[in-house]
């Protein structure tokens, strides 16, 4: 499908309010592109898996909309204007000016890729689609990685983290439970490692396509992995689908209140003598995820640290 793509330029100081303004003229979504230097505070309580570009900050800010092709481009940008100048009465927005132009799906999904080369984790070498395998890229094992729009390339220290807890536990009898799977890669990690079988779970749609090009892309056969759509916090359906007492590991590699919310729910999936690997949980959270997995009737086995990133181990008696 081909978008309509408006960018706005306006002050950083006001992208909230002009966000607003958009939103109150019937745009659903912007994304803003800023310079403006993050605080330690919010680095820390981020939890992106491609480094973001950096740039001077000039003061300016873009907002970015689009508008489908059959949507009334004329009559959402005539509000757009009448509402900027009604904020500009009382308050600085900058220039305001739109430049239009035109995208398609596939530029959303495939932008990202500047940012995304191949590295590696341990013995681990993560490469993806677009870039070539070199002499010394020699390693133990090459996992060829291509999330789309779906999260996880192995690039974030949770990811990593939970890497490394897998090569310790997965053996050939493995069956694997990876919820909030994204783009596959814990999966397929532990499939590589020997694991029998693997069911994984996302909320987004987007994952369902970004496993099965993965799986295909690693030679890992497509059988050797179910998808669940669904919330296994409060989707019923979903619980059931996934299975009761079936799960030698569990990944969940999420974030912190999440992790809390869903240790309750995972251990009913889980064999006695299973092991829940969960991450996603800066420093500061770790005796909160550490308590409700207790709490949820687990002994915490591990726990591993990469900078203020933390992986909780746990094991179901």
């Amino acid at each position: 499908m081909k978008w309509k793509k408006f960018r706005l330029k306006t002050l950083a100081t006001a992208e909230d309010i002009v966000a607003e303004a958009l939103s109150e003229a019937g745009i659903e979504g912007v994304e803003i592109e800023d310079h403006v230097p993050l605080s330690e505070n919010e680095l820390k309580q981020m939890f992106v898996d491609i480094p973001l570009p950096a740039g001077q900050d000039d003061g300016t800010a873009y907002l970015d909309f689009y508008l489908d092709e059959d949507e009334d481009a004329g009559g959402i940008l005539a509000s757009v204007r009448e509402r900027l100048e009604n904020l500009r009465q009382y308050t600085q927005i900058g220039a305001c000016t739109i430049e239009e132009g035109e995208t398609e799906d596939a530029d959303w999904i495939n932008n990202w890729k500047k940012y995304f080369h191949k590295f590696k984790v341990d013995d681990i070498l993560i490469i993806p689609s677009w870039e070539k395998m070199e002499d010394c890229d020699s390693a133990g094992m090459v996992l060829h990685i291509d999330p789309g729009t779906a999260f996880g390339t192995g690039m974030h220290e949770t990811t990593q983290l939970c890497m490394r807890q897998l090569k310790k536990v997965v053996t050939p009898q493995t069956q694997l439970l990876d919820v909030g799977t994204g783009s596959g890669i814990l999966s397929i990690v532990a499939l590589k490692l020997g694991a029998c079988h693997a069911v994984g779970t996302d909320l987004d749609p987007c994952a369902v396509d970004a496993v099965k090009d993965n799986l295909s892309a690693n030679g890992v056969p497509e059988s050797s992995m179910d998808m669940v759509l669904g919330n296994l916090i409060d989707d019923p359906k979903t619980q059931a689908l996934v299975g009761y007492e079936k799960y030698d590991v569990v990944t969940a590699n999420i974030l912190a209140d999440v992790l809390v919310a869903l240790a309750p729910h995972i251990v009913p999936a889980m064999r006695h003598g299973g092991i829940l690997i969960m991450s996603g949980i800066l420093d500061e959270r770790e005796k909160d995820v550490e308590k409700a997995a207790r709490k949820a009737g687990l002994q915490i086995a591990e726990v591993t640290h990469q900078n203020e990133w933390v992986c909780v181990t746990a094991k179901k008696d």
